[in-house]
C-alpha cells in the first residue's frame, strides 16, 4: 500500500465507494478550513463527491482524482463565499432603502405627531393615512374598512382635538 505522506501521489482510486471512504474526511477537513462551518463543510464535500460520482467513469481515470475533488471543493467554497457576500450586500441595500422610505416625523412637526399619537386609535390612523400618506377619504375608508362618513367624522373629531391641544384656530371652509 502507498504511504499517504506524499500528497502528490494517490492510491489507485478503484471503486467510487473505496475512493469516497478514503478521501471523505480529509476533503471535509479542507472544506471546513475554507468555509469555517462544519455543516457547510460537509455540504461542500458531499456536493463535490456527488459530482465525482456522476462522472466517476472519467474521474477515476485521472492520475489524481482526489485532487479533482479538492479543486471542486475549493471552487464551491469560493462560489459560496461570493454568494454570501452578494446576499449580504443585497440585504444591506434593502435595509438602506427601507431606512430612506421612513418619513422623518421628528423633523416635520414633532408636536403635531406626538398629539396625533395621543388621539383615539382610529382617529390617529385616519389622520396618519390622510395627511402623512396624502390619501383621499375614499382611500382611507378602503384601507381601514370604514364608510366615507365614518372617515370624515374621525377626521373632523381629530382636527378639533388637535386644534384644541395645539392651540391652533381651525379655519372654517
Amino acid at each position: 500500500m502507498l504511504e499517504r505522506s506524499d500528497p502528490t501521489v494517490e492510491a489507485s482510486p478503484g471503486s467510487f465507494e473505496d475512493f469516497y471512504m478514503r478521501e471523505y474526511l480529509p476533503v471535509v477537513g479542507l472544506a471546513y478550513a475554507l468555509s469555517g462551518s462544519r455543516w457547510g463543510a460537509e455540504d461542500l464535500a458531499q456536493e463535490a463527491f456527488l459530482a465525482a460520482h456522476r462522472d466517476w467513469h472519467r474521474i477515476s481515470t485521472y492520475e489524481r482524482p482526489g485532487a479533482w475533488v479538492r479543486r471542486v471543493v475549493a471552487n464551491l467554497s469560493v462560489s459560496g463565499f461570493r454568494r454570501r457576500v452578494a446576499e449580504t450586500k443585497a440585504l444591506a441595500r434593502v435595509a438602506l432603502l427601507r431606512g430612506e422610505a421612513v418619513p422623518d416625523l421628528a423633523a416635520a412637526d414633532p408636536e403635531f405627531w406626538a398629539a396625533v399619537r395621543e388621539l383615539p386609535r382610529r382617529q390617529a390612523q385616519v389622520v396618519a393615512l390622510h395627511y402623512l400618506e396624502d390619501r383621499s377619504v375614499a382611500d382611507v375608508a378602503g384601507i381601514l374598512d370604514m364608510t366615507l362618513g365614518t372617515v370624515k367624522r374621525h377626521l373632523y373629531d381629530a382636527r378639533q382635538t388637535l386644534a384644541r391641544r395645539l392651540g391652533v384656530q381651525e379655519e372654517e371652509a
